[in-house]
């Protein structure tokens, strides 16, 4: 399991500590590679009751990295990350900021359903600690491949895993924090907390501060 390395540097005048899983080793194998060696993952125990392995796609020249939390119920049939109902929120959003989608490469902090199974539905639970860093040998994989100049934390277990410790994402919500290895990772939601939200206006003011995000991802990328 990847050890981690705690640095400290300054974002906006503040002093930000952050922390990196050491490397894995063959970074630079093709996504495709890496991809079909996920296939038969056994990190951790979530393998056992999930369809498949869900890992994560777009173009491996990506200047941009969206980490979510893990595959939902749609994605872990499909087995492709971001086409369920959250996946088709993050679309609309980043279509709305001007964001290419088919420029930009998406996965997850966990790469396996991990649900508690109620009658015929299958629960959303969410990964632990150990299930989180076991599955980051992956991520950093994908992040050594793709190299890319931005990743973006859709909420708290994608912040965890980019970072190396917990970060309370409402309050750091909209910060940038670069890590040891150069790559900035910026601080958001995950989409489905809108979708979660009883209150239409209510859900409406968050799609908002979410579209807000997702400019400012569209600043950093051109910057």
């Amino acid at each position: 399991m990847a050890g981690t390395t705690p640095h400290e540097t300054t974002i906006s005048g503040r002093r930000v500590r952050a922390t990196r899983a050491e490397s894995p080793p063959d970074d630079a194998a093709p996504i495709a590679e890496l991809r079909d060696e996920a296939t038969g993952c056994r990190r951790c125990p979530l393998w056992r009751n999930a369809t498949q392995t869900v890992f994560g796609e777009g173009p491996e020249d990506a200047e941009v990295i969206f980490v979510g939390e893990q595959p939902g119920d749609q994605e872990d049939r499909a087995g492709k990350p971001f086409v369920g109902p959250a996946g088709r929120m993050l679309n609309a959003t980043l279509e709305d900021a001007d964001v290419d989608r088919r420029k930009v490469y998406v996965t997850n902090a966990v790469k396996h359903f991990k649900f508690e199974p109620r009658g015929k539905r299958r629960i959303h639970s969410k990964p632990n600690a150990g299930e989180v860093q076991a599955c980051r040998w992956w991520l950093d994989k994908e992040i050594g491949r793709i190299r890319p100049r931005l990743a973006v934390a859709l909420g708290s277990t994608a912040a965890q895993s980019l970072i190396g410790r917990a970060v309370p994402v409402l309050k750091r919500r909209g910060e940038v924090i670069e890590r040891n290895d150069g790559l900035r990772v910026f601080i958001t939601i995950h989409p489905s907390l809108i979708l979660r939200m009883r209150e239409e206006e209510d859900k409406e003011a968050e799609r908002e501060r979410f579209l807000k995000d997702m400019r400012k991802v569209k600043q950093l990328m051109a910057g």
